[in-house]
């Protein structure tokens, strides 16, 4: 088995020092710091509904298509497929709760997509099922809530089998959600907040991307690393306080990244790094922020930091990489990421005070017995295969590995059991904490003590507790390694959380617990039809998104959840179901649908 074959010749090359990288397998790169750093730009509505409650939804639409881009300048340009043409994608800026519906049209890709929104609570139907396909020439209308407290989100592609191969090739972006709270936090904003998206890439001769696909299972760290898309940009910064929004959107590498004054100060030199604040985290603001000299950023991850660029009027700062981090493959120059040219004016003093000692308390789930886990499951690799518990997601009638009943506390061990490899893991719909990490070389970090997260990095032979409230909404969801070729390669489960039979709550909805719901999946696309006037009209999506009412009142479910438990006395089972009960053909969907007399989209 070639996999296999791989996967030890992987796993018996030796390690190398922090001292270095192995040689550079792509094409040399000549320009450290030549280019600026791209900022994606704003995405637009195109429209926006009014409900009768003076609720809002607005309307976007983004084409994927084919795009080229000049990476090496010296070479051809690199051929991409991005979000409306461009990678990173299009940069959302949303308000608490307006919701959205965003339909994304597979134009230009030559293969099927599916989009995810990461970090959101969206219902089944729009969640981004890996199977939920959208064909190239059909598109999906993808309904969004909008309703968690400000976060950095992002969105990317979920396809089943090759979801490495879209997003690698530029199938990602920002969604950042804001609210009153934020705006009075005293962080920085506007012009200084950045979001920094960082990915390693690895290229041929000829200037184009080394596809997934050629690394059957194994993993593609990179060795060109990109900020924005662009390899090793600098950015000129004034000197006083800015937040960056840390989010690495690699396949395979994940970073640690460090601030210092001079390039040759290495990751060992700790006293020799500038001390930067974490302030934000996959689900938002933590409870306080926290000092620190380096930051773990694996695939996936959102973390929200401010720099202060005061004490460096005139000069440059870099931020590098650890070259070990966990099982990556160092080469040469993975160390570094950018630069920042740090001017001697301050054109606007806003938001650049002293940081808050604290934020707003974490909404934490009550404490656990680590004795007594829900759920364990195991991270590993068995006979060439990437597995949850020795089941890949491809195994259909077993893939379903917990039932979580809505509005649960669950304590969950990972553990990691595949040798020489980490793995970013991923729970789609809740936040969790991350209580404790034992027996590989780290603990709990102190950023992670004062977050919650829908990432956590299951370092080489690491056991991971994460507690989770399984709210608010029931329904079908995945979890995965985001290691995207590891999640390509199956290494991907699902959870139902199930409904409460005696939970009657009154602002309640109708159902949306099928992944592939006959009513939402993708429609062929034609333009003379799909006009902005027939969105806007009587039979468009807004109309009927609107009548959905899917996610109203969510807070006070959630609020109606805890009291439901504070109260509930009797066991209630976690038993996983067969994958037939979500079987995407129309069956519990369906019998839905008809007692709804809700009609199909067009």
């Amino acid at each position: 088995m070639i996999f296999s074959a791989l996967l030890s010749s992987v796993l018996l090359f030796p390690a190398i020092k922090a001292d270095g990288g192995g040689p550079q397998l792509s094409p040399e790169y000549k320009h450290f710091y030549e280019f600026p750093l791209p900022i994606p730009p704003v995405k637009v509505p195109l429209t926006t509904a009014t409900r009768g409650d003076g609720t809002k939804i607005d309307y976007y639409e983004v084409n994927i298509k084919a795009l080229t881009q000049q990476v090496y300048p010296e070479l051809p340009p690199t051929k991409l497929v991005g979000y409306d043409g461009i990678s990173p994608g299009p940069t959302f800026h949303m308000t608490y709760g307006t919701e959205a519906v965003v339909r994304f049209i597979n134009s230009g890709n030559d293969k099927p997509t599916v989009t995810h929104l990461h970090g959101s609570i969206t219902h089944p139907p729009w969640d981004g099922w890996a199977e939920d396909q959208i064909p190239v020439g059909s598109y999906k209308d993808y309904y969004y809530p909008n309703a968690q407290r400000a976060r950095t989100l992002w969105y990317h592609d979920h396809a089943i089998d090759h979801t490495a191969e879209n997003a690698y090739f530029g199938q990602a972006g920002f969604y950042i959600l804001t609210d009153d709270t934020e705006k009075a936090s005293g962080l920085p904003q506007g012009k200084y907040d950045i979001p920094l998206s960082l990915s390693g890439k690895q290229y041929d001769s000829k200037g184009q991307l080394v596809s997934p696909a050629t690394q059957p299972g194994v993993s593609l760290f990179g060795d060109i690393i990109h900020v924005n898309g662009q390899p090793w940009p600098f950015l000129d910064v004034e000197p006083r306080k800015y937040r960056f929004r840390i989010l690495d959107t690699s396949i395979s590498r994940t970073f640690r990244i460090y601030f210092v004054d001079n390039l040759s100060v290495k990751e060992e030199d700790t006293a020799k790094h500038i001390q930067f604040y974490v302030v934000g985290s996959d689900s938002g603001r933590t409870s306080k922020p926290v000092l620190t000299p380096d930051l773990w950023a694996s695939i996936a991850e959102r973390w929200e930091i401010v720099v202060d660029f005061a004490p460096y009027a005139g000069k440059s700062i870099y931020m590098k990489n650890f070259f070990v981090t966990q099982a990556d493959t160092p080469y040469a120059n993975t160390d570094q990421v950018m630069k920042f040219n740090v001017g001697k004016v301050v054109t606007d003093d806003s938001n650049n005070g002293p940081l808050p000692a604290s934020f707003d308390p974490l909404p934490l789930p009550p404490a656990r017995d680590l004795s007594k886990p829900d759920h364990i499951f195991n991270f590993e690799n068995k006979n060439g295969e990437w597995k949850i518990n020795g089941v890949t997601f491809g195994d259909i009638n077993n893939r379903v590995l917990a039932k979580p009943p809505r509005g649960k506390v669950e304590l969950w061990k990972l553990i990691n059991n595949s040798g020489g490899w980490a793995h970013p893991i991923h729970v789609h719909l809740v936040d969790f904490q991350v209580v404790s990490r034992q027996k590989g070389a780290r603990g709990v970090q102190t950023y992670e003590a004062v977050a919650l997260q829908d990432v956590v990095l299951l370092g080489q032979n690491e056991e991971v507790y994460v507690l989770a409230r399984y709210t608010p909404w029931d329904g079908l969801y995945m979890f995965h390694c985001h290691n995207l070729v590891h999640e390509d390669h199956a290494m991907m489960a699902a959870f139902n959380v199930s409904d409460l039979a005696n939970f009657n709550y009154g602002p309640q909805a109708s159902k949306f617990i099928d992944p592939v719901d006959p009513r939402f999946t993708s429609r062929p696309y034609d333009p003379t039809i799909q006009t902005l006037d027939f969105v806007k009209g009587p039979d468009g999506p807004l109309e009927k998104f609107g009548k959905l009412n899917a996610y109203v009142h969510h807070d006070d479910v959630e609020a109606a959840l805890i009291s439901y438990y504070a109260t509930e006395t009797k066991t209630i089972t976690d038993t996983a179901p067969v994958q037939s009960e979500f079987n995407g053909n129309g069956g519990k969907a369906k019998r839905v649908a008809e007692a709804l007399a809700m009609p199909t989209p067009s």
